[in-house]
């Protein structure tokens, strides 16, 4: 009985699953998933209507801040993507020259910093895989390997960029802030990024691919009209973007990224590194001739809180009240007690924390459905089982938000029916009608993707994290796990439920 009064309690999450892996909308689908919560909640800890709201709204409450970075997050993007600074990255990046041997890492290079600008792996896709697959074309390279590479250098700023929808959501879920959350994944991150141009241009060199030189503009000259009018009509952004790439914008006009970089890394609040980033931007930008007046800049600010107003805050704003009312009726206490009756150390629970993203993800083919489905399991999995420091658990809660959003970005990359790789095979279908894609071609040399997953998880479960600065997580008897003084007490219970 106890076990199909658990399930009973766990189903609301099943529901909200089921409509995802369906193509529900997360503004239909959490609405759904939370009111089920709400009978369920009724039934079986017999809660009353005003209580069950009450902690519904108290723990939206909690996520009032990164309502705030996400508005300002989508406002900058706007701001980075429309001024100049995504298309001086790119044009700064291909005054090195790019061949046949060259076109892959670059790709790769220019993405990767592109959508840490930008927060944006979609727009950044869409934006770069013209101009790189048609250079690809005319040097010579390898179209696999030019493909994965771009597919795999646009997820890194969706990784980690400060505006990026997927870091701010992973880490409010996880309740942490960005900038701690950026800083303590960085170093690893950019292992990975060196590691993944090492094997790519490795692999470059080891294809024997030629070494001579083509010019940008030329490829995207020779972009046929057919895909550009496709290409706006799936990412209008990215023809403007494309655009300033074709007719260039001054370099100075990167300083605004590498201001935000910056004060990032020296620490300063979130919501101050956006704000720099957003008037730099507009002076810069006024400079430079590409913000034509202030109430047109305004417009831009406007358009990115609409942005995140209409989808992402409504969705975090639903997704919190059904983690509240989850949390209330203590609903993931039984997988919380088979993770503690299988895993014996801290870290065995936190790479299981990580394989329950994973697994999440290709379930769900959706990352953001699996951050705020699998997010706040994971969060409980460590308030409820672990005790340590603050300080200590508050890194636990990063790795669990790094978890989220890499293994569901990277992840997705990996994953051969995800909306990712659809997205990434539309775009692809119609700005390079040469090849004919599948979803085995991005996946094949996606090295970012391999990289990234195979080592956040074998990190994680030897301990091998600590050699990376501010990585590694707490080791025991720091922090360790509750059963080890309830041992038995976890077993019976467990042995009880499946009975």
């Amino acid at each position: 009985m106890n076990i199909l009064v658990g399930l009973f309690k766990f189903s609301p999450v099943f529901v909200l699953a089921g409509l995802m892996i369906f193509k529900v909308d997360c503004l239909i689908a959490a609405p759904i998933a939370t009111i089920y919560a709400f009978v369920v909640a009724s039934i079986t800890d017999k809660l009353k209507f005003n209580d069950l709201v009450d902690c519904a709204v108290d723990n939206v409450k909690e996520l009032n801040l990164v309502f705030f970075i996400l508005m300002l997050a989508y406002a900058m993007a706007e701001a980075f993507m429309s001024t100049g600074v995504g298309a001086s990255i790119v044009n700064i990046a291909l005054l090195l020259g790019v061949t046949g041997r060259t076109v892959a890492v670059v790709a790769f290079i220019v993405t990767g910093v592109l959508s840490v600008a930008t927060g944006t792996s979609w727009g950044t896709f869409a934006a770069c895989a013209p101009i790189f697959l048609w250079l690809n074309h005319m040097v010579g390279g390898d179209i696999l390997l030019t493909t994965a590479s771009i597919a795999g250098g646009a997820c890194f700023g969706d990784n980690i960029g400060l505006i990026s929808d997927t870091t701010v959501v992973s880490s409010g879920i996880q309740d942490v802030e960005v900038i701690d959350r950026i800083k303590s994944q960085g170093p690893w991150s950019i292992i990975c990024l060196v590691i993944s141009i090492i094997i790519i241009y490795g692999l470059s060199v080891s294809m024997g691919l030629p070494t001579d030189a083509a010019n940008a503009a030329l490829a995207i000259e020779q972009i046929p009209p057919q895909v550009m009018v496709d290409l706006e009509a799936a990412r209008p952004s990215a023809v403007e973007l494309l655009n300033q790439v074709k007719e260039g914008v001054p370099y100075y006009m990167a300083i605004p990224l590498i201001l935000v970089l910056v004060v990032a890394i020296k620490g300063l609040p979130t919501l101050v590194c956006l704000g720099i980033g957003i008037v730099s931007s507009f002076l810069f930008g006024t400079f430079a001739g590409t913000v034509e007046s202030l109430n047109g800049f305004l417009e831009l600010m406007k358009s990115g809180f609409a942005d995140a107003g209409s989808w992402v805050i409504v969705m975090m704003m639903w997704v919190g009240a059904f983690g509240g009312i989850m949390s209330k009726m203590k609903a993931f206490e039984p997988l919380s007690n088979l993770v503690m009756y299988l895993a014996r150390n801290v870290k065995q629970l936190m790479f299981m924390n990580g394989l329950l993203c994973l697994v999440g993800n290709a379930a769900l083919a959706d990352e953001m459905a699996q951050i705020v489905t699998v997010g706040p399991i994971t969060k409980e999995l460590v308030e409820k089982n672990v005790e340590g420091s603050e300080e200590d658990l508050y890194q636990l809660r990063l790795r669990n938000a790094t978890f989220s959003s890499s293994l569901g970005v990277f992840g997705s990359q990996l994953i051969p029916w995800h909306v990712y790789i659809m997205f990434y095979l539309g775009i692809l279908t119609a700005v390079y009608p040469l090849h004919n894609f599948v979803a085995f071609d991005i996946i094949k040399y996606n090295i970012m993707a391999f990289v990234t997953v195979g080592s956040i998880l074998i990190l994680t479960l030897t301990g091998l994290d600590r050699f990376i600065p501010k990585f590694g997580l707490p080791s025991e008897p720091n922090v360790k796990l509750k059963k080890e003084t309830k041992n038995q007490e976890t077993a019976n219970i467990v042995k009880k439920q499946l009975t």
